[in-house]
């Protein structure tokens, strides 16, 4: 049985309505409180939030959280150029996010959109991330990449920590253009979030968006390949990201305690799943962000 340690939880779902499969909306905070209990019993460490998850912080906040390293994210500029008001702005809103949190300090701020970083002045925001790691407020300092440029373009700029970027059985860009190894070698803790793409990778068949009709068979080819190697969805798309040497941590989101443990149960299995022949080279369909359902 494999260790659960790699497992971490993303905390979106509990702040704001997020994810194609989504049903049931944002989890109740009692809901979160069984969750957190639970996944603490089961060894998992990493909480990942942001402020911009609407209220999760604050829904976090209201646990105990001393077992788990949490990890936040800074707001998004998104500006063609970054001036000395925006690295003030990033350390208030971190002071907000330790407030909303009852944390004193943190595991990990990372910047939430790497390209802030890569405009003109983006070195004032490494700055201010770095000044809040010399004071003790966070571990570690990092920044979440959509894709291969990004992570490449970021280490130009600094080393990062922490680097968070998508992985699935669809989306294999970063692991065969090779960033996932060369963030490794870097000395890089890798946290891999999109692992279900916000779930598509579990829907059955039949309830999958049109948009998708142009790789429909290539989800289908999906769908075989998992009952091929006598595995259920979640366990081989867990257990292909799972078993990437290089990938340190692999988030996932949970709306409910039965999620949680269908997900342990299903990073816990033994084998693991082959899925060549399945990456998809196309952004509109491997980038949540570009969706149009």
């Amino acid at each position: 049985m494999k260790s659960i340690n790699k497992l971490g939880l993303g905390t979106v779902q509990w702040g704001l309505h997020y994810g194609v499969a989504n049903q049931s909306g944002i989890t109740e905070p009692g809901t979160v409180t069984a969750i957190l209990v639970e996944a603490q019993n089961c060894g998992i460490q990493v909480l990942d939030t942001a402020s911009l998850y609407g209220e999760a912080e604050s829904v976090l906040g209201a646990n105990p959280l001393q077992m788990f390293r949490i990890i936040s994210k800074t707001p998004r500029f998104g500006t063609p150029v970054i001036i000395n008001e925006q690295a003030s702005q990033l350390i208030q809103v971190f002071q907000q996010s330790l407030q909303r949190l009852a944390c004193q300090r943190i595991d990990g701020l990372l910047v939430h959109h790497a390209n802030d970083l890569l405009v003109p002045g983006g070195s004032k925001l490494v700055d201010a991330l770095l000044e809040l790691k010399a004071k003790g407020f966070v571990e570690n300092i990092g920044v979440s990449v959509y894709d291969g440029a990004q992570a490449d373009a970021v280490l130009e700029i600094f080393k990062p920590d922490i680097v968070q970027l998508p992985v699935s059985v669809l989306d294999q860009r970063m692991l065969v253009h090779g960033q996932l190894e060369r963030l490794k070698k870097e000395g890089v803790e890798i946290h891999v979030r999109s692992v279900f793409l916000q779930g598509l990778l579990l829907m059955p068949l039949s309830q999958i968006p049109a948009y998708f009709d142009s790789i429909r068979p290539l989800l289908a080819k999906w769908h075989a390949a998992a009952q091929e190697q006598g595995m259920t969805l979640s366990q081989a798309a867990l257990s292909f990201v799972r078993d990437i040497p290089y990938v340190d941590a692999v988030l996932v989101g949970v709306e409910n305690l039965a999620q949680l443990h269908s997900c342990v149960e299903a990073f816990s299995v033994d084998a693991s799943f082959d899925a060549s022949n399945l990456a998809c080279n196309d952004i509109l369909f491997v980038n949540p962000a570009l969706w149009r359902v």
